[in-house]
Parts: structure tokens; sequence; C-alpha cells
């Protein structure tokens, strides 16, 4: 298989080459390489402007959501405030409308100032500390020419980043590991200084040069340095994300690592050094004089060129690409061969080897391992990873609604889950070779046509219970994926596909009803359609015959069963989904295949829905346009009961069982996708802490709910509350049974929502960002409490929650409504 070079989202800016401090153990200056003796002490304003430019042109072509680029030297800070104010600028107008740009720098510290903090906080520049810890520590190693120590200018840069003006700014602390440090020293000097973040680095070594291990500290000295820090965040109550552990902890569980020296995804980050040079990782300087080098560079080059580089190449090969010792290890997913670099010999065999820190990576990940022994799939609750919002975005989430490009971008980020979720899935199984060969072929032909086929909400569904080992996780479905994309991209394919219960499947376009029961199809496809060859006669589906899958055609009858588009004034078009078998991914069973006249059932109350949503909840409507674009029927529930359900795995979808009227339609299309938002969200950010594992009362619910649950619900509420709201006031001034029933909902649920915000911000469980979300909540549902109901609706909204209450007590044995 051909492999298809991944787009780089990840660049490191050098902006100086030099440096104040003289550490014994930087790879720029003490290692192999000593192309810095010949690089001009700054990027030039042609090489800034240029390397923005490149950066701009890539995401573009590559439909980004975001790029992450990190300011770096030498030291970055001595290219002096012009110099970084230029380059965040140019950077800024270089990127195209809609991709995010989250900006860095990695700096000593010695020479952040108030000044420099204010140009940070102008032009939305975040900050990283190098530290080693205490100062018997750091000034092992980080000491300036002269001998002196730099830990106190350090502390002091810190300090400024604490300062309620620029804690927003500061990023984290990186602490190169020196196993004859203190650990338990080491870990409470970085915690009181209270970081986002702490990045612990194992010092570059390779075979030729390899890491000092100390005599009487054993084989592993690293692994049991890291192994006493782990014990010691654990039992602080781990205070602060570490981001070696939380690698381990997601890999784990077959999960993407957060730093590129764990796990198996393909390498994404490029070097621009100060005169244009692009070269691979800075770590590979440790290894031999000009080991980053690609022989290419921002004006005659562009970004393409150099992810084609076999170095590059090498980089995102993932598993095919390690030694045979790192393939045949146990833990081989989660430690990914360790850094590229250590892994370097120079006999000859280059990096085909395990890292230099083989042993200590084996006995870190492994203790790890058994210390919090958990399911091998993956977690409900995500570990977050770099940015895929804007804080405009955030923030707009945060009070319950969402912008069509703020939706758009959640979606754009589930689809780069999806994607890592599959190559984990197709990794090293001879099952999905063909499949996933296809795949990658369409990836680098027609991409669009792929993204549409990962962005039906079940494949991701699928994905996720195939790395569980869950029930009805065929690995060959993968075919069938691989299958829609290249019949959406319109070219010719040849795959075997799997055959269940007498049907072949294509998620998100329908099914094919078979006369046979066999296992596999062999199913050839072009830009008119496809075939499907069994023991029988050969079946042919075209496109331009009726009940093709692009169509809400309702004709009965015929092998070919569509997936029905409804195509909404307004601009919604939405697919009725029937024929997927992973649609029962969400808590209610599902309906079966809907006939023609279920499907115009469907069709003139989700119209109707639509526009109320388009006229009584304007903020949620280009969100739910954007985000959710399939319905699936469920089955009816008990008589008066309304069902519906979102799945944290199917991003985009939401499941209903029709209800009688349009407007409860309405309102749970707004109430379900709420859910998915908020689960989407949570997929890359962090809002509560997750070793809460207390339950708390929900005043629309008698049994007790865990925090993420009082969260989900919560959140959706705000949508359901202001329907209610909305509808009290068209019915202002008239008395009626339609409007006394609209004020009680009103009364309801804006006690029920205004309350659970306030349980939530006083369960001092919420992160930063979830306290955030608990302020924009309670800026939202608050208002809504001076839309007069009347007494009695007030009364009978009370009489309910006590009643609730008082079931919620009885049923968990407690005397308070807090968390307990």
């Amino acid at each position: 298989m051909t492999l298809t070079p991944v787009p780089f989202r990840q660049f490191v800016l050098k902006v100086h080459s030099r440096c104040d401090l003289a550490c014994d153990h930087c790879y720029v200056y003490e290692h192999a390489d000593t192309s810095w003796r010949g690089r001009p002490r700054h990027a030039s304003d042609e090489v800034l402007a240029k390397a923005a430019e490149r950066i701009g042109e890539h995401a573009r072509a590559h439909r980004l959501p975001a790029v992450h680029v990190v300011l770096h030297g030498g030291e970055p800070l001595l290219a002096g405030p012009a110099r970084l104010r230029r380059a965040a600028e140019l950077l800024r107008a270089a990127l195209p409308v809609g991709c995010t740009l989250d900006l860095r720098i990695h700096t000593n510290g010695v020479l952040l100032d108030r000044e420099f903090c204010r140009l940070f906080d102008q032009v939305g520049i975040k900050v990283g500390i190098s530290l080693d810890g205490d100062r018997a520590a750091n000034d092992r190693h980080r000491r300036f020419a002269d001998g002196r120590s730099s830990h106190a200018k350090v502390l002091a840069a810190v300090a400024l980043l604490r300062e309620s003006e620029f804690r927003h700014l500061y990023a984290g602390l990186l602490c190169t590991i020196d196993v004859e440090n203190d650990p338990a020293a080491v870990l409470d000097a970085l915690i009181e200084l209270e970081p986002p973040r702490i990045d612990f680095l194992l010092p570059h070594a390779t075979w030729d040069t390899p890491p000092k291990r100390p005599p009487g500290m054993g084989r592993t000295p690293y692994a049991d340095w890291l192994i006493a820090v782990y014990d010691r965040w654990t039992a602080a109550g781990r205070p602060v994300p570490v981001r070696i552990f939380e690698s381990v902890h997601r890999t784990l569980r077959g999960r993407t690592s957060l730093t590129e020296s764990l796990g198996l995804d393909p390498a994404d980050l490029v070097v621009i050094e100060t005169d244009g040079e692009l070269e691979q990782a800075d770590s590979l300087k440790t290894a031999y004089d000009g080991a980053p080098a690609t022989g290419f560079d921002i004006f005659a080059h562009s970004l393409d060129e150099v992810a084609r580089h076999p170095g590059m190449m090498e980089r995102q090969s993932g598993l095919a690409g390690l030694s045979t010792d790192c393939r045949a290890c146990p833990v081989v997913r989660s430690c990914g061969g360790g850094l590229y670099a250590h892994r370097y010999r120079g006999d000859g065999s280059g990096f085909a080897n395990p890292s230099v820190f083989c042993g200590d990576l084996m006995k870190l990940i492994t203790t790890i391992r058994d210390l919090a022994p958990g399911p091998a799939g993956i977690p409900e609750q995500s570990v977050p990873v770099e940015p895929v919002l804007t804080e405009a975005q955030l923030d707009e989430l945060a009070h319950g609604y969402g912008s069509a490009p703020t939706v758009t971008a959640l979606a754009a980020a589930q689809l780069g889950l999806t994607r890592r979720l599959l190559a984990a899935v197709a990794a090293g199984r001879a099952e999905t070779a063909e499949a996933w060969e296809l795949l990658t072929a369409l990836d680098a032909k027609a991409p669009r046509a792929l993204d549409a086929a990962l962005a039906h909400p079940y494949v991701r569904a699928w994905a996720v219970r195939c790395l569980n080992g869950e029930p009805g996780a065929d690995l060959g479905a993968l075919a069938g994926t691989a299958a829609v994309a290249a019949l959406r991209a319109g070219v010719d394919f040849e795959l075997e596909l799997p055959v269940h219960e007498g049907a072949l499947r294509l998620p998100g376009l329908g099914r094919v009803l078979l006369d046979r029961a066999g296992a596999t199809a062999r199913v050839t496809g072009d830009a008119g359609g496809f075939t499907v060859r069994t023991a029988a006669a050969p079946l042919r589906i075209d496109w331009d015959t009726p009940n093709t899958p692009n169509t809400a055609d309702t004709a009965e009858g015929g092998p070919w069963q569509p997936v029905r588009r409804l195509v909404l004034a307004g601009g919604w078009t939405v697919a009725l989904e029937d024929t997927d078998p992973q649609r029962d991914s969400h808590q209610w069973p599902v309906a079966g295949r809907l006939t023609g006249a279920e499907v115009l059932d469907w069709a003139g109350p989700l119209q109707e829905a639509w526009e109320l949503i388009r006229r009584d909840l304007p903020g949620y409507a280009p969100g739910i346009r954007a985000g959710l674009g399939t319905v699936t029927p469920l089955t009816a529930g008990p008589e008066g009961r309304d069902i519906s359900a979102a799945s944290r795995q199917a991003f985009g979808a939401v499941g209903i069982a029709r209800p009688a009227t349009a407007p409860i339609l309405a309102l749970l299309v707004a109430h379900e996708f709420q859910h998915v938002k908020l689960g989407a969200v949570l997929d890359f950010h962090d809002l509560y802490d997750p070793a809460d594992d207390r339950l708390f009362h929900a005043p629309w619910r008698p049994d007790p709910r865990p925090l993420e649950g009082l969260l989900q619900g919560t959140y959706a509420h705000l949508a359901v509350t202001e329907f209610w709201a909305t509808r009290v006031r068209a019915y202002d001034g008239l008395r009626s049974d339609a409007a006394d029933a609209a004020r009680l909902q009103l009364a309801t649920w804006r006690a029920h929502t205004v309350d659970s915000v306030a349980v939530l911000a006083g369960s001092g469980s919420l992160t930063a960002l979830g306290e955030r979300f608990a302020a924009g909540m309670r800026a939202t549902a608050e208002p809504w409490l001076a839309v007069p109901v009347g007494e009695q609706a007030e009364r009978r909204a009370r009489e309910a929650a006590a009643e609730n209450l008082a079931r919620w007590r009885a049923r968990s044995g407690r005397t308070a409504p807090a968390g307990t």
C-alpha cells in the first residue's frame, strides 16, 4: 500500500538561532548537528513572510481547521518584541477563513518581562517555559555561560504568567529528566507553580551516545524516576495534567497520543529554520550532523513537497516503519518505538532499531497499565488534545448556542477523530488491508468524497465498537465505508463486502437485499453505479434509475434500498437513516425500514419543525443546519411518552420516535442536538474532573446522576427552556389550555436549569473552562426567570420539583441534593 503523506498541522518556526543560556543537555548546540553555526541569528522579514505564506497555502489546500505554530530558537525572546509581533501578524493574516491559529512560544524565560507579556496578550501567543524543577535540579544543566544560575529569573517569568492579567498566556512547563535529581522534589517544585500542563522529556540520546545510567540505579533508571513521579502525582490527586502519563493512559486504550515520543500516530510536524530551510524534527540533531535536513526551503518548495521527503514519510508509516523487534512487542501501540531520534545507531541500521530507552518505556507503560487497569477500547470520556475551537467559539457554546462556523469546526474535529479511529482499527490487520488501501488512495485523489463517507455518523460508532471488542463489530464493514467513498468519488473499484442477514450495506447510502445468505459479495463500482456479484447472477445498480442514493424517492420494492434524504425549505437537508445496523447506537430500539408512506409522514412534520426552529430558536438553527444531517427513526415509546436520544459516538445524528406534533418534534431535535454538541466539546476539552465519581440530584430525574450526566442535561435544557419561553411570549395575555401548559413548562424548566447550573458551579470539580461554561449557561438562563408565567404555574412547578426531590431522597438515601 502506498502511503499518502499526512498534512502538516504543527510548525516550529525558528525566529532566533542563538541562546542566552549554555545548557549542557541542549540538542541544538551540544549534540551532533552543527548547522546552527551557519544560520542567520534571526529570521528576516522575508523569511517570516514566506513562512506564513507557505503555512497558509498548506492549510488552504488541505482544509485544515487549525494549525499549531511554535516560535522557537535558540532562545526566541532574543528576536525582540517587534520581530515576534511581525511573525504573529503575518501568520494570522495568511491563514484562510475558518482555520484557527494556535500560536505559542517556547522559552527559557530569563528575558520574559511585562512588555513581552503585554505583546503576547495583544497578538495571542501562549508561553511555555523550560524549567527542570527546584533550584538544585534546574542548575544542574540550565546555567548561563559563566556558570550563574538561571533559576531565579525563570521563577520571576513564571510569576508574571501566574498574575491574573497574564494567566491565560501560561501554556505550561517543560522539564528535561535527569535521574540524579530527586523526582519528588522536582514534581513538587513544578506543581507549586500551578502550570496548566507539565511535559517531562527524556534527555536526547542514541545508541551511539546513550543516556547516562548512574551506577546503582539499575537498568531502567528513567522508568523508575518517572514511576516515582507518577506515584506522587497520583497520590496528590493528579493536580495538573502531565502529558507523558496522559499519553500512556490514552494509547493503552487505543487512542491517540499527545506527544510524538509515544504512540503510532503519524508525525505531522515540520521545522522552518531562520534561513528558511525546512527540516524534520529538531530532536534529530542528536543523531548525526545534518540528520534533520531535507534539502528543501520555503522559497523554492511547497510544504507538500517536504511531506513527501523519505524521512517525513518514514515517520508517518506507523507500525510498518518500526523494527522487527518493535513490531513484535506487546506494548508497541503505546510505545510506538519511542521518539524517532532515539532509535538511531550508526552501524548502518540507522533508525531501524528500538529506542535507546526501550527497557525504560516498557517498564513505565506496563507499570501504569497494571496500576490503572481498564478496558482496552475507547473510553467515553476523552482526554483533551490541542484546541480545536477559538475562544470566541467556546464562548458561543458555553452560552448554549453555536454558529454554523463553530459547529462546522466541531464537525471537522470529529472527522479527524474518526480518521484516527479507523486507522487504529485497520492497523496491522490483514482482513482490512484491501479496504484500507482504497481509502488511502482516495485520501489523495478524492479527499472530499472520503470526508463525506467518513462524516456518516455511524462510521465512528462502528470503529469504537471494533476497538472495544463489542458485538456487531465486523472488521469487514470497513470495506463498506471504502466502497461508499469510491462511489461518491465516481472512481472505479473492486472490493469484497460482507453480507449480513441477506443484506449488503453501504453506510450512509443504503443497502442491497440479496437472495442469499452468503458471508461476502464482490462489488465493483464506477461513475454510473455498482455491480454486486455472488453465486447468483450479477446485480447492477445504476444511479440514473429511480431510487438512487441521492434522492428522497419513496418507491417501494426492488433490491436497492437507499437512505432517503429530505431537502427542506430553509436550507436543511436531513437523512432518514433506516438501513445502517450501527444506528442502534442510541439507547432506544430503532425502527425498521420505513415505507414510502412513512417517509412522507416524516417529511411534513420535519419541515414544519424546521420552520419553528428557525423562527423560535434562531440561536440554535444555524448550528443544527450545519451539524445535524441524520435523524434515525426509533420505535414508539409507551403511550404519551416522547422518545429521543443522542449517542456520544455518533456526531451528526439524533434518534427520535416521531411525535404527535411538529412543535414537539422541533423541541426534540433542538434538545438532542445540544447533547451532540456538548459531547463533541468533551471529546477535546475537559470541563470537569473525571475522577469525581459523586452522584448529584438532577431536578428532572428521580435517580442520582454523575457529574457529566448533570452537565449534559443542564446544557440540553437551555434549548428546552428557550423553546417554552418563546411560546409563552407568543401567548402573552391569552388564556387557553395550550397557553397554561406552556407557562407550566417554562416555570419548570427554567427552575431546573438555573438550579442545576448552581449545583455544577458549586461542585468544586469544574475546570476553568467548565466554570466558563457554567457562567455562560447561567447568563443565558437567568433572563428567562423574568418572563411572567403566573402564580399557578410557579406553584405547580415548585410542587413537582419538591415531589421529585422527595423521590430522589428516597431512592438515594440522602437528605440533601448536593453531590454524595
